[in-house]
């Protein structure tokens, strides 16, 4: 158990790692890419985007089984954009407001900048609240 763990630990560093030298936890970059001036975090982003579309593509195509040999099932997803659009709306709103998306925050953190904190204190939070008005939401 602890060694699988490890590896997981090991990988987040290097994740890390990755997120700190190509500047996506610079707030100078997120501020650049909603002022629309630089194309350095939109590439990443496709990026991401297209790694993630690739990856879906594989599992589902072949037969891919988890660390404790469960078969990896990606259910269809709604053809209802409404959920998407509010969902979206929302994350970009949290993510202009904060400076920051989830991924990186801790990240961020683990740099030194303390006041990180209550941004993660808040998306603790939100996480929350979505969970308890879950049931009322569009799905």
């Amino acid at each position: 158990m602890l060694l699988k763990g490890l590896k997981y630990i090991g990988l987040g560093f290097v994740l890390g790692i990755i997120f700190t030298k190509s500047e996506i936890i610079s707030w100078f970059r997120i501020y650049e890419m909603f002022q629309f001036d630089s194309f350095h975090m939109y590439g990443i982003i496709g990026s991401a985007i297209a790694v993630g579309a690739l990856g879906t593509y594989l599992i589902k195509k072949n037969d891919v089984h988890d660390q404790n040999g469960q078969a990896i099932t990606i259910a269809d997803k709604s053809g209802s954009p409404k959920r998407y659009i509010y969902g979206g709306l929302i994350f970009g709103f949290g993510w202009a407001l904060s400076g920051s998306c989830p991924g990186p925050m801790f990240f961020i953190l683990g740099t030194g900048a303390s006041f990180m904190l209550i941004t993660i204190v808040f998306a603790i939070l939100g996480t929350l609240t979505y969970g308890l008005l879950r049931d009322k939401l569009p799905h």
